[in-house]
């Protein structure tokens, strides 16, 4: 299972959020290129990265620190954050970002994600953040009526390379995914699943790797690396590979041996 490091811009700076309010940010360090590097030394092979700016605006804002982050590292890089048009994606793409994630247009508007899908082949991912099992949308500042399930399969339809699955409740709290609900939805669809939001620990990790035949591929992890909670290069040794006998001796997992 792919460990993605979570690199979210806000004003240039790489950011948190709790629970995704934009007034609880916390700033871990002014140059985002350089964090970037760091995750890929200590063994990251994805980085996921949001600009909130564009997400509560409506298009890209952070566009300098992107394009500095893609010339940082060659490992692929995913982006997303107020993507609702094809000139922003096809920006974006063309800077060197390998895939892009939209979420707003996804409730809002379905035949530009089919578009995109059509036009920007396996290279379009969408963002379900559900607040209570229905999605939010506009840099979370909206819950719409739709089911986090029923979007997924009309996007798995309309031919979407994958799935990011945010639990808002959870997301910078450290308090564990949504186990219950990842499971739900990747038992609904047959496209990749990414987990994102809670992830705490080693132990939420492998928590996840139990859901990997199910189809869930990836976890992105923000706060919990950028605290120390969890070690990339740990997590990596611990479930890059799908195999539990790779967990260091000194993390304490016999149990899972």
């Amino acid at each position: 299972m792919e460990v993605i490091p979570a690199i979210d811009l806000l004003a240039g700076k790489c950011v948190r959020l709790y629970q995704g309010d934009y007034a609880r940010s916390q700033v871990f360090n002014d140059n985002p290129a350089d964090v970037a590097q760091q995750w890929v030394e200590q063994g990251a092979t994805r980085l996921h990265v949001v600009d909130l700016d564009g997400a509560k605006q409506g298009n890209v804002v952070n566009l300098a620190a992107i394009e500095a982050i893609t010339a940082a590292v060659s490992i692929p890089i995913q982006v997303g954050g107020g993507l609702r048009d094809s000139t922003s994606v096809a920006q974006l793409l063309n800077l060197g970002v390998q895939r892009v994630i939209v979420g707003t247009v996804a409730v809002e508007q379905p035949q530009l994600v089919a578009d995109l899908c059509q036009e920007f082949p396996g290279q379009i991912v969408v963002g379900i953040d559900a607040r209570n099992g229905k999605v939010a949308t506009r840099g979370w500042l909206k819950t719409s009526e739709v089911l986090a399930t029923q979007l997924a399969m009309q996007m798995q339809e309309l031919g979407v390379a994958a799935i990011i699955y945010t639990d808002i409740h959870r997301d910078g709290t450290l308090s564990g995914p949504n186990i219950d609900a990842l499971r739900e939805l990747a038992t609904q669809i047959s496209i990749p699943v990414i987990a994102s939001g809670g992830v705490s620990s080693i132990t939420d990790l492998l928590s996840l790797l139990a859901l990997e035949p199910l189809g869930v591929t990836g976890a992105i992890v923000g706060r919990a690396l950028y605290t120390g909670d969890i070690s990339l290069k740990s997590a990596v040794q611990a479930v890059g590979q799908g195999r539990l006998q790779d967990i260091p001796p000194d993390l304490g997992f016999s149990a899972f041996a």
